[in-house]
């Protein structure tokens, strides 16, 4: 099953390289934060240092972990995309809660991190999770494939929001959801590393996915979020 997700998503990845690598020709994309993912795309990426770096309590998103996937409400069946998936802190969560009819697409733009989450999904027998190596602008999954996309601490990340988010939208069916958890950007109250790193404001991330064509459905309050939000959308 796993070897008939991959076949299926290089088809597509195939199929529509063309038509990319003319959009590109003919329209370079502008990064909105030029060199925010230069440490992630470096060779030499040491993961062991990363997973230090995300799977400890001190990091909110990894302590309200279980808050979290409870909150996405996943059913038995649904189609997930774990869009940064990072070290895979969600991976196996997810895969419970889809269950054997459902799937998850873990992504990332970090080889080292895909190889990672592949590794992970064989030792735990994750028999439905497909590590994805995604594109800085492309999401890179066919259309309406997944009912359900989770960016987590991953948004502001994003050199091309609207590429990536177009075709995030294209993968998702209609009606299908979108969750976004990202950090509080509040001059004067967020730390001086956020002002820095995180580029925008809820206010602006939200206006973003918006304008991609998702239609906002609630804020979601997590006890144990004190820097981070959680963001509802609906695929329109």
């Amino acid at each position: 099953m796993r070897a008939l997700c991959f076949a299926l998503l290089a088809t597509v990845c195939l199929h529509f390289s063309p038509v990319m690598a003319q959009e590109t020709a003919t329209a370079p994309p502008q990064s909105v934060k030029p060199g925010i993912n230069k440490s992630f795309l470096d060779p030499d990426l040491d993961v062991d240092q990363w997973i230090k770096r995300f799977e400890v309590e001190s990091r909110e998103v990894f302590r309200a972990r279980d808050q979290i996937v409870k909150q996405l409400k996943l059913k038995p069946g649904d189609r997930i995309a774990d869009v940064g998936t990072g070290t895979g802190l969600f991976v196996e969560p997810f895969s419970l809660a889809v269950g054997e009819k459902g799937w998850v697409f873990a992504l990332d733009i970090v080889p080292k991190f895909v190889e990672r989450v592949g590794k992970i999904s064989d030792i735990l027998d994750l028999k439905n999770v497909t590590p994805v190596l995604c594109g800085q602008d492309d999401v890179r999954l066919p259309p309406a494939s997944i009912d359900a996309a989770f960016i987590c601490d991953v948004y502001h990340h994003f050199e091309y929001p609207s590429r990536s988010m177009a075709s995030l939208h294209k993968a998702i069916v209609p009606g299908g959801q979108l969750i976004l958890i990202d950090f509080e950007r509040i001059p004067g109250k967020s730390r001086e590393w956020t002002l820095g790193h995180v580029r925008a404001g809820k206010e602006t991330f939200r206006k973003e996915v918006e304008d991609a064509g998702f239609e906002f459905v609630e804020e979601v309050k997590i006890p144990a979020f004190e820097e981070n939000y959680f963001l509802r959308f609906k695929r329109k």
